[in-house]
């Protein structure tokens, strides 16, 4: 679970020592109140752990939080305040942060690029269903030349591993680049990219998922471009590094 340590805030803290032992605290989460304890001089995370007992079943752990602290003094609820230690009675809320979700929009031809990553020769015994992931991608080109979509395709280290494979009709592709990096989003592929108004959204396939594919989609996400992975056009020599990198 992530959840995000505040500030310190302006006339709150820790409270003056008690006696040692439990500390009675409200623990709030949505419409609900729980009285509980925690142990004198708990802190930030004890404070988590204590929320997930209670309330384990009903928080999204793909959220992120926030905890706070009712203060008498202004008679509401202030951000923890950092460095924060139980040491009398209080209330403490969890408070979901409403974090913008990106969501993928329709394909346009006019505003997609397919990026076609290292689908080599000397990949071919070693990358599961290898034969199944170029079937894909030949419709994928098919499709792209009867649309008019740009195509870029990387080869990584092609002197050491080879060319595309030959089932992959690279004719009309508008780049067709070597490369030893992981990464698809290099400076030659940046400036084909700037010269193409309106790109909005990357169709990406090829090999291995959890290298090469899932760095390229980050760097692209990092450029505020919509990724579409094609799921069974990409994949690893490990279906476990396929799985996660996927999710």
């Amino acid at each position: 679970m992530a959840a995000a340590e505040p500030g310190a805030a302006p006339g709150s803290g820790s409270c003056a020592p008690a006696a040692g032992g439990s500390v009675p605290v409200l623990f709030c989460f949505s419409v609900f109140a729980r009285p509980s304890s925690v142990p004198h001089g708990a802190g930030y995370e004890l404070l988590i752990q204590k929320f997930l007992s209670l309330y384990g079943d009903q928080i999204d752990m793909h959220r992120k939080f926030v905890v706070q602290l009712f203060a008498e003094e202004w008679s509401q609820y202030i951000d923890l305040p950092k460095g924060f230690l139980v040491n009398e009675r209080c209330k403490v809320r969890l408070v979901p942060l409403q974090i913008q979700i990106t969501t993928l929009g329709n394909l346009t031809p006019s505003s997609t690029v397919f990026f076609c990553c290292d689908m080599q020769e000397r990949f071919r015994p070693a990358i599961k269903y290898f034969g199944d992931i170029i079937s894909v991608g030949q419709r994928l080109l098919q499709g792209a030349r009867l649309l008019g979509i740009p195509v870029i395709v990387t080869e990584q280290y092609p002197k050491g591993l080879g060319s595309t494979v030959q089932e992959i009709d690279l004719t009309g592709a508008k780049l067709v680049l070597p490369k030893t990096k992981f990464s698809m989003v290099l400076p030659e592929v940046e400036a084909a990219l700037a010269e193409i108004p309106g790109v909005r959204s990357i169709v990406l396939f090829g090999v291995e998922t959890h290298v090469c594919i899932q760095q390229t989609a980050l760097e692209l996400i990092g450029r505020g471009l919509e990724v579409h992975i094609v799921a069974d056009a990409t994949s690893s020599r490990s279906m476990m590094d396929r799985m996660f990198a996927l999710e």
